[in-house]
This record gives structure tokens, C-alpha cells and sequence, in this order.
């Protein structure tokens, strides 16, 4: 898998997720349908939502994004269906051409030393991103909704 077709899996996947938010939300607020659509759908794109951002993460430092690329990335995120277009944008401007580097060079700092990790131990750090992702969605749980439920 290269950096360019895991991050356009982590788009599209965010992007069908945020599908099934919406129709969640059309089901309880427009069909009076009760809340589970917005369970399901909710709970399904709050997991992929934290685990887009770790992939844009980890694409990111792979490509040396700048600052701001990579927060343009995040915030594509947070806007419907934006995840696609944006990763669409920056493929156009060779962002995510390339393999994943393996081994540094003049240029590597210490979040290199961590993507060649993941990059050499894909099980590994896969298995790691999503125990990491699943203990923050888990604490996002407890915490509560971001908004008070109507009821």
C-alpha cells in the first residue's frame, strides 16, 4: 500500500461515514425515527474520523507536508464530504507521490524516526493505531456527546 492509496481509503471511508451521520440525522430529526441511526452512524464515523486523522498523520510526515498542510487535512475532516476533495488537491500537486521512506537522511527528525517504525512494522503499528484510536474513542464515550441530546 502506498502513502497515496491509504490515504485516499481513509477519505473515501470518511466520506461514507459522514454519509451515514447525515443519514442518521435525517432519520431522527426528519422521520422522527428515534436516535439509533445517530448511534450507529455516529459511533461508526467518530472511529474513522480519529483514525483519518491518524493516516493524515502519518501520510504527512511521510511526504513532508508543511504545518498548514497538514492542518488543512485535519480541518477536511471536520467538513462534510471535504475529505475527498482535499485529497483529490493534493494528489494534483504531487503531495502524495512516492513510496514510504524507510530510512533516514539529512533531513529526519524525531517524527521520522516514528513513521519508520510503522512503515517497518505495518502489523505492528496498525494493530497499535487502532488500539490508540479505540481507547480515545472509548474515552470520548464516557465523556458524552459534543452536543446535549434532544431526547
Amino acid at each position: 500500500m502506498t502513502p497515496r492509496s491509504l490515504f485516499r481509503a481513509a477519505a473515501v471511508a470518511e466520506l461514507v461515514t459522514w454519509t451515514l451521520l447525515i443519514a442518521g440525522m435525517v432519520l431522527k430529526y426528519g422521520l422522527d425515527a428515534g436516535d439509533w441511526g445517530v448511534r450507529i452512524g455516529g459511533s461508526v464515523h467518530g472511529f474513522v474520523f480519529l483514525a483519518y486523522l491518524v493516516v493524515t498523520t502519518v501520510v504527512a510526515v511521510n511526504q513532508r507536508w508543511s504545518a498548514g498542510a497538514l492542518v488543512l487535512g485535519w480541518a477536511s475532516a471536520v467538513v462534510p464530504y471535504a475529505t475527498v476533495p482535499f485529497e483529490v488537491a493534493v494528489a494534483r500537486r504531487g503531495m502524495l507521490e512516492g513510496v514510504w521512506r524507510r530510512s533516514p537522511d539529512g533531513r529526519s527528525g524525531v517524527w521520522d524516526r516514528l513513521l519508520f517504525f510503522v512503515v517497518r512494522r505495518p502489523a505492528v503499528a496498525a494493530g497499535i493505531g487502532v488500539v490508540a484510536v479505540a481507547l480515545v474513542f472509548s474515552a470520548l464515550l464516557v465523556v458524552g456527546p459534543p452536543v446535549p441530546s434532544r431526547g
